[in-house]
């Protein structure tokens, strides 16, 4: 079948546990043996552990998705913040540089941390995941990335749906309802200056580098009754999608549940992030329009990477036609959301 042999092709079907192995070693890291592919689509992580007692975190990053200067652009923004005492974990320089290759694939090495999901339904938590966002944020806007992409409607949003229809990704029964519903939705998220990088009157949003995908699965919480010594509280993984945007981008995916829990989570969020930085809030207007880019920008990235042998193991259910009416039917509620007014802090 061609769906199968394009799948064998693909470049992660050569990134053996031996590759992997003899790419520490190439960068003077040597393994005792252990391995174990940690959870990511985009790229391939793994902790080892090598032979001094140590462990780390390699990750290989998806060859073609980002070139040399953007992967060291986010390797300088990590070592920026980690500079200024905010808990990122960042790549660690080996050899003199964060960005080595091996076999064909562009790698970097990160200390292991442990840690669990936050518990974002604790206020203290939340504060404490706000002040620590305005930290990096403070960090974010000394200056833009030169080299990485920013969070706007062209490259989330016009172009996912273009490539999606281009492509004949949506089945013939649900194709027209759903170029429908996400032109009605990106006609509603251009609306909004800042994410399309059209001139207002008056001051503009300001937009700066984000951790740019802070949901709850990327920030590893440390138990607070462990010592001082552990770090405990927040620290933040997986940079790769560092982008230029709003603020507002990393904070409403730590929001849950309805409109009046949203408005309460938010209202904590803000308290800590306002202990370090002010929050502008009409970036709270924002928040539906993100939302509605990430829908139509996920949907476009799972059928972008469907040649990835991982993607129809994990996401089996994607393609079909009941998939499509579901995406139909959240772009229809986006579409309501965009048109009520904001939450209030």
């Amino acid at each position: 079948m061609p769906e199968r042999a394009a799948a064998a092709a693909h470049p992660y079907q050569s990134l053996t546990p031996d590759v992997v192995m003899d790419a520490l070693a190439s960068v003077g890291l040597f393994g005792d043996g252990r391995q174990m592919a940690l959870s990511s689509y985009e790229n391939r992580v793994y902790q080892l552990h090598l032979e001094d007692g140590a462990v780390v975190v390699a990750k290989f990053y998806r060859p073609g998705r980002w070139h040399a200067d953007q992967i060291l652009e986010e390797h300088a923004f990590a070592q920026e913040l980690m500079a200024a005492e905010i808990p990122v974990v960042g790549p660690l320089t080996l050899q003199g540089s964060t960005l080595h290759h091996f076999g064909g694939f562009a790698f970097s090495v990160s200390p292991w941390r442990g840690g669990r999901l936050p518990e974002l339904d604790d206020p203290e938590v939340l504060e404490w995941v706000g002040r620590f966002l305005a930290r990096i944020h403070a960090v974010g806007a000394v200056q833009p990335f030169r080299h990485r992409p920013a969070l706007d409607l062209a490259s989330f949003g016009s172009a996912s749906r273009e490539w999606l229809l281009a492509h004949d990704q949506v089945p013939l029964d649900v194709q027209s309802s759903w170029a429908q519903a996400s032109q009605q939705a990106l006609d509603l998220v251009a609306a909004h200056a800042c994410l399309t990088g059209a001139p207002t009157q008056g001051e503009a949003i300001q937009r700066l580098r984000l951790h740019g995908d802070c949901h709850p699965g990327n920030i590893l919480w440390t138990p607070l009754e462990l010592p001082a010594s552990a770090g405990p509280g927040p620290h933040f993984v997986d940079l790769d999608d560092a982008r230029m945007g709003p603020a507002v981008q990393d904070l409403w995916m730590l929001l849950s549940g309805d409109r009046p829990q949203r408005s309460r989570q938010l209202g904590i969020l803000v308290d800590g992030y306002e202990q370090f930085r002010p929050f502008d809030r009409r970036e709270l207007a924002l928040i539906e329009p993100l939302r509605t880019l990430r829908l139509l920008h996920y949907s476009a990235w799972l059928a972008r990477r469907w040649h990835d042998p991982t993607f129809p193991r994990h996401f089996p259910w994607f393609g079909s036609s009941d998939y499509w009416q579901g995406q139909v039917q959240m772009l229809q509620e986006q579409i309501e959301a965009m048109q009520e007014a904001p939450l209030v802090v």
